[in-house]
C-alpha cells in the first residue's frame, strides 16, 4: 500500500498531465486570431484576382461598342490579362523564393492600382491591352505568393481550411464583379466605375501586408532563425514553439537537397508530383471555367437573355452560387479530404456540361452574333453617341415626294410591283442610315429551356467551386518541398494561365 503523501503526489501529477493534455488539445483544435487576420489580409489577393477575372464580362458589353471592337479584338482584350499572367508565372517562382512571399504580394497590389488607373484615364484599345497585361502580371504573382504564404503561416491541422480561404475570396471577388456589372450596365461610362472601384482595396492590402511578418519558413530559409522564432510565437500565441522551429529547420534542410531539375526526375516521386500539379492546372481550365468567367453575359445573351442588364443579372446568380458552394469546401476539406471533393465536383461538372450541350443543340441559339450587339441597347440617356445626328442620303423633300407617289392610290400600291420595289428601298434606307450595325435577331428560346440552361450552368459552377476550384491549389501547396515550392508553382501556374489563354483567345471565334 502506498504512503498517503505518495498517493497525493500521484493524483496531482495525473491532474497536471490532464490539464496539459487539455491545453494541447485546445491549441491543436484552435486557430490564433493573428493567424486568421494574416490569412484574411493575404487572401484579399484572391478577391482582387476574382474581381479582375469577372469584371471584363460586363465591361466588354460597353467597351466593344465604345471602341468599336471586332470579335477578334474582344478576344485579345480578354486574353491580354492572360498573356501577362503567363509571363509572370514563368518568373514568379524565382521572385517568390528570392524576395519573399509578403513582398511579392505588396508589389502585385501596387501594380494592380497603377494598371486600373491607366484603364480609367485613357479609353483606347491600345491602353486597354497594356493595362490588362499589367493586371495579368499582378494577379499571377499574387495568386502564387498568397497560396504559399498562407500555407507557411498556418498550423498543419488548419492548413486546408486557410489555404481554401483564398479560393473563397476569389469567388467573392467574382461575385462582386458580376454585381457591379449589373449595377453599371446602363450607367454612362459604367466601365470606368467597374475598373476603378477595386483600386482602394488593392491599395489597402498593400499597406496592411507591409505590417504583417514574413513567413517563419522563409525567414529560416534566409538564415534569420531568431526572427523566425519571434514571428512563430506571435502566430501561435505561445512561447512553446521550439519543437515546431526544429521541425521546420529539419524539413528545410531535407528539402534543400532538391534543385529545380529534380522536379523532372523520378527521385522521391518529384516527377509524379509535378505531373499531378500540371494535370490539376490543365483540368481547371480545359473544363471551360474561363468561358464562364469572361463571357458569361455574352453567352447568356445568345440563349435568350435579351439585354445587357438581364444577362448581367443572370451572371450575378453565377457569382452567388460560386460563393455559397465554396463555403462548405472550405470548412470541411480537412475532414472530408481534397480527393473526395475533386471526384464529386468533376462528376457533377460532366453531367452539367452534357446537359448544356444538348440544350444548345435543340434551340435556335443566336451564336452567329455572339460578338455583336446593337450599339443603342442598354445605354443611358447621358451617353451622347447613340443619339448623335445622322446623315441621311436624301433630303426631306425627296423623301416626301417618294412617299406621296407610293401612297397616291392604295390599289396601285398593291398591284404595281414597281411600287413594292420603292417601298423596299425606303425600308432599306431607314434601316441602313439610322443604324449601320449588323442585322441582329434575338433567339426565340422557350422559357423552360432558358431556365434549364441556367440551372445546368449554375450546377456546373457549384461543382467547380467545391472541386477543382479550391482543391487543385490546396493539393499543390502540400505536395512540393518548400525549397522549390515557388518554382514548382511557377511551372504549374504556367500550365494554368497558358490553357486559360488558349481557351479565351479562341472561344468567340470557334463559337461564331
Amino acid at each position: 500500500m502506498l504512503p498517503e503523501s505518495t498517493a497525493e503526489d500521484l493524483i496531482l501529477q495525473q491532474q497536471s498531465v490532464a490539464v496539459g493534455s487539455r491545453q494541447n488539445i485546445s491549441r491543436q483544435t484552435g486557430c490564433g486570431f493573428f493567424i486568421i487576420l494574416s490569412s484574411v489580409i493575404a487572401a484579399i489577393s484572391g478577391l482582387l484576382v476574382g474581381y479582375e477575372l469577372g469584371i471584363i464580362s460586363g465591361a466588354l458589353l460597353q467597351l466593344h461598342t465604345l471602341l468599336e471592337l471586332t470579335c477578334q479584338q474582344q478576344e485579345i482584350v480578354v486574353s491580354a490579362l492572360l498573356i501577362g499572367a503567363l509571363f509572370a508565372s514563368l518568373v514568379g517562382g524565382f521572385l517568390i523564393d528570392h524576395y519573399g512571399r509578403r513582398l511579392t504580394i505588396i508589389v502585385a497590389s501596387c501594380l494592380l492600382v497603377c494598371a486600373n488607373l491607366l484603364l480609367i484615364a485613357i479609353a483606347s484599345y491600345e491602353c486597354l491591352i497594356a493595362g490588362r497585361i499589367v493586371i495579368g502580371i499582378s494577379i499571377s504573382l499574387s495568386a502564387i505568393a498568397t497560396c504559399v504564404y498562407i500555407a507557411e503561416i498556418a498550423p498543419h491541422h488548419k492548413r486546408g481550411m486557410l489555404v481554401s480561404l483564398n479560393e473563397l475570396m476569389i469567388v467573392v471577388g467574382i461575385l462582386l464583379a458580376y454585381i457591379f456589372n449589373y449595377v453599371f450596365a446602363t450607367v454612362a461610362n459604367g466601365w470606368q466605375y467597374m475598373f476603378g472601384l477595386i483600386i482602394p482595396l488593392a491599395a489597402l492590402q498593400a499597406i496592411a501586408m507591409y505590417f504583417l511578418p514574413p513567413s517563419p519558413r522563409f525567414l529560416i530559409m534566409k538564415g534569420k532563425d531568431e526572427t523566425a522564432g519571434e514571428v512563430l510565437q506571435k502566430l501561435r500565441a505561445t512561447s512553446q514553439t521550439n519543437e515546431e522551429l526544429t521541425t521546420i529547420r529539419s524539413s528545410i534542410k531535407a528539402e534543400y537537397q532538391y534543385n529545380f531539375w529534380d522536379l523532372f526526375c523520378s527521385r522521391d516521386n518529384m516527377r509524379a508530383r509535378l505531373l499531378i500539379g500540371l494535370a490539376l492546372s490543365f483540368f481547371v481550365q480545359i473544363t471551360g471555367q474561363p468561358n464562364i468567367l469572361f463571357y458569361a453575359s455574352t453567352v447568356l445573351k445568345s440563349v435568350g437573355y435579351e439585354s445587357n442588364e438581364a444577362a448581367s443579372l443572370a451572371s450575378t446568380g453565377i457569382g452567388v452560387v460560386k460563393v455559397i458552394s465554396t463555403i462548405p469546401a472550405t470548412l470541411f476539406v480537412d475532414r472530408v479530404g481534397s480527393k473526395t471533393f475533386l471526384c464529386i465536383g468533376s462528376s457533377v461538372m460532366a453531367v452539367s456540361l452534357v446537359t448544356m450541350g444538348i440544350i444548345t443543340l435543340n434551340i435556335d441559339a443566336n451564336f452567329k452574333s455572339i460578338c455583336k450587339a446593337s450599339p443603342n441597347l442598354n445605354h443611358s440617356l447621358e451617353d451622347p453617341f447613340p443619339y448623335q445626328p445622322l446623315t441621311i442620303a436624301k433630303n426631306n423633300e425627296s423623301l416626301w415626294t417618294e412617299f406621296q407617289q407610293l401612297s397616291s392610290t392604295s390599289t396601285s400600291l398593291l398591284n404595281d410591283s414597281r411600287n413594292w420595289t420603292k417601298l423596299g428601298y425606303l425600308t432599306t434606307l431607314s434601316s441602313s442610315n439610322l443604324y449601320e450595325g449588323p442585322d441582329i435577331t434575338q433567339p426565340d428560346v422557350p422559357i423552360f429551356m432558358k431556365w434549364l440552361y441556367l440551372a445546368s450552368l449554375l450546377s456546373y459552377v457549384a461543382a467547380f467551386s467545391i472541386g477543382l476550384g479550391p482543391m487543385a491549389w490546396l493539393v499543390q501547396s502540400e505536395i512540393f518541398p518548400a525549397g522549390i515550392k515557388g518554382r514548382a508553382f511557377a511551372i504549374t501556374s504556367s500550365m494554368n494561365w497558358g490553357m486559360n489563354l488558349l481557351i479565351s483567345l479562341t472561344f468567340l471565334t470557334l463559337t461564331g
